[in-house]
């Protein structure tokens, strides 16, 4: 009985803290999100070596809160680019890829200096390649694009005011988004 009581003080005290976190991101807000990517979305296997790692960069910014007590809604754009060449006894492939998208999220705190948020993207992928190698004059170099749509959850740890560091899961320019926030 004494395990049971103080479990449901625990708990309690627990929730009272989680009701009692503030908004770390507000109306008014403005955000970049800086990432270097984990995990790549577009190019893996035998024979592919990453020339430019998968880089991203959003921005966004608070337009609605107060939601659900605590909750904001926030819109804004983003960058993601990353460089692949698959090469096998010195000719082969280099592919690229940039995303462009908008983004909108809804963020609500759960625990001081942590803004928790999930969201959708839509955007266009843009993607090029080009033989490397002997043979480069036979082979076309040819480029292809297409629409995107993701849905991602995140969260940015704020160590002051002002910055931080990020982390997002879902489908962009990689599955795990790992980097620095900067609040503007």
């Amino acid at each position: 009985m004494k395990k049971i009581v103080t479990l449901f003080v625990i708990a309690f005290l627990s929730l009272s803290q989680l009701i009692a976190q503030t908004s770390t991101f507000e109306k008014g807000d403005k955000a970049i999100n800086i990432g270097i990517g984990i995990g790549s979305t577009l190019y893996s296997g035998f024979g592919n070596k990453s020339t430019v790692p998968p880089l991203s960069v959003s921005y966004e910014a608070a337009i609605l809160d107060n939601i659900f007590d605590k909750g904001t809604i926030g819109v804004g754009g983003y960058l993601g680019y990353q460089s692949y060449k698959w090469e096998s006894y010195g000719y082969g492939w280099k592919y690229s890829n940039l995303i462009l998208g908008a983004r909108g999220a809804f963020h609500y705190p759960l625990a001081d200096k942590l803004d928790t948020y999930v969201g959708l993207m839509a955007g266009f992928n843009i993607a090029s390649s080009k033989w490397i190698g002997a043979g480069t004059q036979t082979f076309a170099h040819s480029s292809a694009g297409g629409l995107v749509g993701s849905l991602y959850v995140g969260g940015r740890y704020y160590f002051t005011n002002f910055f931080g560091v990020m982390g997002e899961i879902g489908y962009g320019i990689t599955y795990l988004n790992l980097g620095v926030v900067i609040k503007i």
